[in-house]
């Protein structure tokens, strides 16, 4: 078993770095450049909010199959058709509440037509994740992990045709993106569909509302944490296209920073998948079973997120420069954005753990907190610093939250201080800093800066094959 996980986690991991970056800075930032940094800051905002609301058509559904097949495979038949009969029940209250937040902000026909189209993505994209989530439970992981960048390759394709391909008569918009990208999901959400339903062979639909307010009990806690989570990681993409004077704009510039912390993001969520399960297990053996797999996983997360931000930020205007026009506008909000990987990686350890823990009351507080510092806080920075204000309350924010998962952890699991850890944080930090300055400022080294940094993290022991062996070994 150890072996099919650990090959599937190493194919999962390939797919996404072959597709998803290319989607992501191949074909995203392409289509921005074309269509300018208003019209996708407009796009940006909508996506925002079609996000933010995302949990209400899942509601822990998917965790549940997961669990519920990996444990009863037989069951997945009869739960089918109940499960995907609630989801679209789901989405029916999804997009009345998406499309009325939008008129309470005050969007026109337009923008709300837009955010119809995005809402239909997401309902797509949810259609896909619960037929994988079946496969996941079956043990196919090999479909699961190629219908997991399905969406994005044929994105590539039919988007890079647009792009590239002057000969097809195609102008790129933000609209017809929309289109392109709902025709991908939907392709995908339907191939996904196939495939599951040849080994289920059961009824599609079948409507059973005892059944479907079970999942909602079982699952609430953990749908209104992920809902916060979104609203203080996601609102004030929002809220920067509708109070700065030139939102559309500046939202378009601070995409541009959010492109590369959103695709660290998905790569974390892969750590964290694998984390997850780890605490689970640890958390019923012993606490210093648990403690000496925060060092290990610590140690490996955060040196790594510390490389990463150090180079980003001492790099930003080069790096930015490779995938955007308007890189001198963009390159304050980036490095505050990058900076916030920190707190975020911070959140990967703690608030995993605490998940794993059942400790929900707390991790919803904290998000409650982070919701309202960053409004708050935002109401100030927004109107008066654009982008580069709301990537600096982005950080504070996810700081905030940061903090007060990682002063209860210390608390409840009994974490010491490691003055010796420390030092090798400082060294590491200063070590990077002298590479930058050896090298830094040379287009051409940003290579050999990172493979450097790379080879600091091996030499300060942060990065060990054996720790790595034994995070797999454990899962």
């Amino acid at each position: 078993m150890q072996r099919i996980f650990f090959s599937n986690l190493v194919l999962a991991l390939f797919l996404n770095l072959l597709i998803k970056p290319l989607a992501l800075f191949g074909i995203d930032a392409t289509v921005q450049n074309r269509v300018g940094p208003e019209a996708y800051g407009l796009y940006f905002s909508l996506l925002n909010i079609s996000v933010i609301f995302n949990m209400m058509l899942d509601l822990g559904i998917n965790n549940y199959t997961v669990k519920s097949i990996a444990q009863k495979p037989e069951i997945a038949k009869r739960y089918f058709g109940k499960l995907i009969t609630f989801r679209i029940v789901l989405f029916g209250f999804y997009l009345l509440l998406t499309l009325l937040t939008a008129v309470i902000i005050g969007y026109d026909s337009y923008q709300m037509y837009l955010l119809f189209l995005l809402s239909i993505n997401q309902f797509l994209i949810l259609i896909t994740a619960y037929c994988r989530s079946h496969f996941s439970g079956l043990h196919l992981f090999k479909t699961d992990s190629f219908l997991s960048v399905m969406d994005r390759t044929l994105l590539i394709l039919f988007c890079g045709a647009v792009l590239f391909i002057p000969s097809l008569g195609f102008k790129i918009s933000i609209e017809l993106f929309i289109w392109i990208q709902m025709l991908c999901y939907a392709i995908t959400a339907f191939v996904a569909l196939t495939i599951l339903l040849t080994h289920l062979k059961g009824t599609l639909f079948e409507w059973n509302p005892k059944f479907s307010f079970a999942i909602i009990k079982r699952s609430v806690p953990y749908a209104l944490l992920v809902v916060l989570m979104l609203l203080y990681t996601r609102i004030d993409g929002v809220m920067l296209e509708r109070i700065h004077p030139n939102g559309d704009y500046e939202s378009g510039v601070y995409a541009q920073g959010f492109r590369l912390l959103d695709a660290l993001f998905m790569f974390g969520m892969i750590f964290v998948g694998l984390l997850f399960p780890i605490f689970s297990r640890l958390l019923k053996e012993s606490m210093e079973s648990v403690r000496a797999m925060i060092n290990n996983a610590g140690n490996l997360l955060m040196s790594g997120a510390i490389l990463i931000v150090f180079f980003t930020n001492c790099n930003a205007l080069k790096l930015l420069d490779l995938m955007y026009e308007h890189a001198q506008e963009s390159a304050p909000s980036f490095q505050w954005l990058m900076l916030s990987f920190l707190p975020i990686c911070m959140n990967f350890i703690f608030g995993t753990l605490l998940t794993a823990n059942g400790d929900m009351k707390l991790l919803n507080l904290s998000s409650l907190g982070g919701i309202v510092v960053n409004v708050m806080v935002n109401l100030y920075f927004i109107p008066k610093y654009g982008a580069e204000g709301a990537a600096f309350v982005a950080f504070v924010t996810q700081c905030f939250v940061a903090l007060i998962q990682f002063f209860y952890c210390i608390k409840k699991f009994g974490i010491g201080f490691n003055p010796m850890l420390m030092a090798r944080y400082i060294v590491l930090i200063a070590g990077l800093y002298l590479i930058y300055l050896f090298l830094g400022y040379n287009p051409y080294f940003m290579l050999i800066q990172l493979s450097s940094g790379i080879l600091l993290l091996f030499a300060l022991s942060f990065l060990r094959i054996q720790n790595i062996k034994m995070l797999i070994r454990r899962a």
